[in-house]
């Protein structure tokens, strides 16, 4: 068993109470438990967005990618799995 030690550091933020609404019952239709583990899902996929638009718009890791996935289709290289 591997035990990480994980620091975290409190941010404080000021939300309208209509987004705070908004926020209540997404959380409440999803099951998420508290504000803090919504907060810190939605920032996750945001930053894994972002980083899918950068990949996306850099044309040599596409143009990589793209060959990837053609020497896939032939036979060339195993997907990963």
């Amino acid at each position: 068993m591997v035990l990480l030690n994980i620091t975290m550091e409190t941010v404080s933020l000021k939300l309208e109470e209509n987004f705070l609404v908004a926020i209540q019952k997404v959380m409440k239709k999803y099951n998420y438990m508290t504000k803090t583990e919504f907060i810190r899902e939605s920032i996750r996929d945001k930053i894994k967005k972002l980083e899918e638009k950068e990949i996306i718009e850099d044309k040599d890791v596409m143009k990589q990618i793209a060959t990837s996935e053609k020497n896939i289709k032939k036979g060339k290289l195993k997907p990963f799995n």
